[in-house]
């Protein structure tokens, strides 16, 4: 297995067989640390080797295979590369006694998002988790709805600035607030073709996902 660094870009080749992963957690720890982001750990962990199972389950083992960590804006960003565009993951409602199909469920579970890049050659599946550290204690599910909050605040036009002013109207403003940009993301899936009820569906799945990690 061969090492590069640039910048702040972490890169390594590598097999793609199961053994591998064990190796593969080890160095995204070690390099997590040295960047300060102990925090993300455990989370980049669970993508790295659901990533490279996805490799070995649908594109066979022993494919070769490049792994990437990447400090991008507030993102930490994983990418895992093989040389096949034609085997794309998919993000499935896998069975409660399924033995397998909830790999890319685990991973838009515990990122921000997720998705794939084809290239000429291959594809890259990434993932990004927010890495720009938040208020103490915050956990990623406060960290989302500290988002969303700021996009409300866009829509109503008044801000939202602390937990102990919101009383009953003004959470029940924020609410009418984020029913227009839900129903506003709609009509943009749909002017660009897209499936509204599909995206919907997903986001249902991934917040039910979210929050069964959390529990």
């Amino acid at each position: 297995m061969s090492v590069s660094m640039v910048r702040t870009a972490y890169v390594v080749k590598f097999i793609a067989v199961k053994e591998e992963v064990v190796q593969l957690r080890h160095d995204v720890r070690r390099q997590l640390e040295g960047w300060g982001l102990r925090r993300l750990v455990d989370d980049a962990q669970l993508c790295v080797g659901e990533l490279v199972a996805n490799v070995v389950t649908h594109v066979g083992a022993g494919t070769p295979t490049t792994l990437s960590l990447l400090l991008r804006g507030p993102f930490l960003r994983i990418e895992v590369a093989d040389p096949d565009p034609r085997t794309l993951p998919t993000l499935v409602a896998a069975d409660v006694e399924a033995e397998g199909g909830r790999g890319m469920a685990l991973v838009a579970a515990v990122t921000d998002r997720w998705g794939v890049s084809l290239l000429g050659d291959g594809k890259v599946t990434w993932c990004e988790i927010v890495a720009s550290p938040g208020p103490e204690g915050s956990s990623p599910g406060e960290l989302r709805a500290a988002r969303a909050e700021t996009m409300i605040d866009l829509y109503s036009g008044a801000a939202l600035s602390s937990r102990s002013d919101r009383g009953r109207l003004r959470v029940a403003e924020a609410e009418e607030a984020a029913i227009f940009i839900i129903t506003d993301l709609l009509h943009w899936l749909r002017a660009h073709g897209r499936d509204a009820d599909d995206a919907l569906d997903r986001a249902q799945m991934r917040f039910e996902n979210q929050e069964s990690v959390r529990s």
